[in-house]
């Protein structure tokens, strides 16, 4: 195998991917040989025409097939980007996406109106994309991180560490269907994106989150509400007064989930819509 410059590896890439179907081969050409490489896009732009190690081809080959199999990019990188900052991904949890950020521009909005100590509860937070966000955004918040699964856990103290925010943000395992753990104390804000997919939609969503994102992180029974119906309920009592759930939710649940809250109590709910007028956000405070 003849040793090949940086441009060789991209441009047979490039040509692969669009052979692959791959709809924007340009930029994951450049994200794939990027990650391969371990260098920065202008790293590699000032490299493109120095010869390459023959690891990088075949990392970039293999990384090349999984794509190109429908492997969503954001695995086949490992890493994905949410509110500009960078957070570690694996098939263990779901990708961080630009609708969540509605979820956690909405939270950081609220949680800088407190002059300092803001306790926030992340729950369902797999890569702990939306806790980490605010605590890097309003570092005088607590932030915790809870998630009945140990593989996201593990995942959201590597981003945890990977952002720099490990002085205000914890991991705790806990289900979201159940009272939460003894002691764990009272928060002004609980943010939750919960899996809200009705069961019977998930065979029919793209191939790349059917087949490759993890079904427990969609699933959320058969009208897609059973975490609504639970977390509710059982969290509700860890609030402060005055306290606030935020919750994303699918098209069309807003009315249900605003219901469920009012009949919990909470005399204040309302929707936020996000940029395709979905209601995407529900608020309801105490």
């Amino acid at each position: 195998m003849g040793i090949k410059t940086y441009n060789d590896i991209y441009l047979d890439l490039r040509r692969a991917l669009k052979a692959g179907g791959i709809e924007d081969f340009n930029l994951e050409a450049r994200l794939i040989l990027g990650t391969a490489a371990g260098k920065r896009r202008e790293e590699l732009i000032r490299d493109m025409n120095l010869y390459a190690l023959d690891d990088v081809e075949e990392r970039v080959k293999a990384m090349t097939a999984r794509r190109v199999d429908g492997e969503p990019i954001a695995y086949v990188l490992g890493e994905w980007e949410f509110m500009g900052l960078p957070f570690t991904v694996d098939r263990q949890v779901l990708i961080p996406r630009s609708d969540t950020e509605l979820l956690a521009e909405l939270a950081i909005e609220r949680a800088r109106r407190f002059d300092a100590g803001c306790r926030v509860l992340d729950l369902c937070c797999g890569t702990g994309c939306i806790g980490i966000s605010i605590a890097r955004t309003v570092p005088s918040c607590r932030v915790v991180l809870v998630d009945n699964s140990m593989a996201a856990l593990r995942l959201s103290h590597r981003n945890i560490m990977r952002n720099g925010v490990a002085r205000n943000t914890v991991c705790m395992e806990a289900d979201a269907k159940k009272a939460p753990p003894a002691l764990l104390g009272k928060y002004d804000l609980i943010v939750c994106n919960p899996p809200y997919v009705p069961r019977g939609e998930i065979g029919g969503l793209d191939r790349g989150v059917r087949d490759f994102e993890p079904r427990a992180a969609l699933d959320g029974g058969e009208d897609g509400l059973d975490f609504y119906r639970a977390i509710i309920p059982a969290w509700k009592g860890i609030l402060k007064e005055g306290g606030a759930f935020m919750f994303e939710c699918g098209e069309d649940q807003a009315p249900a989930i605003m219901d469920m809250l009012t009949a919990a109590g909470f005399a204040r709910t309302g929707a936020v819509r996000d940029h395709g007028g979905v209601e995407r956000v529900v608020v309801a405070a105490l």
